[in-house]
């Protein structure tokens, strides 16, 4: 997936990664998550939080965007698009769960993204890449 800003961030949970799949996959958990208002906008088109699913994020004062979920396999994949509403051009995220030899999950976080203004895409990246280190772990153990 081509993108010149990459953020890339792991966690590792005590959770299951039917447990952690559950978490991250319900819209309205990832304020925790981003400490932004996050909204449910539609349902997808065979699950409530499966390929189709749109969630509207609004962080601060901020115009308000939207993701939209491209790709769900339970328990390891989860991968979305903004579908709508953001100067970021080509953004794209990609979550996938690994069980740990423990019971545990690993979760391996990749966005990317480009910018229309100079350097504002590497800003934006660190951003987002505090705010994911800092709130994952809010999400489940």
């Amino acid at each position: 997936m081509p993108a010149p800003q990459r953020v890339h961030v792991t966690h590792t949970y005590r959770s299951d990664p039917a447990t952690v799949f559950e978490a991250l996959s319900e819209h309205e958990n990832l304020s925790r998550v981003m400490g932004a208002k996050v909204t449910r906008v539609n349902d997808g088109t065979t699950s409530r939080n499966g390929v189709g699913s749109t969630r509207r994020l609004k962080i601060g004062p901020l115009p308000a965007f939207e993701e939209t979920v491209t790709a769900a396999e339970p328990y390891s994949l989860i991968e979305y698009a903004i579908s709508k509403g953001t100067p970021m051009k080509g953004h794209w995220g990609v979550q996938k769960l690994t069980a740990t030899a423990d019971g545990g999950t690993e979760l391996d976080y990749r966005i990317g993204f480009d910018a229309s203004a100079p350097g504002m895409a590497a800003i934006v990246g660190k951003v987002i890449t505090m705010q994911l280190t800092k709130g994952l772990g809010k999400l489940v153990d």
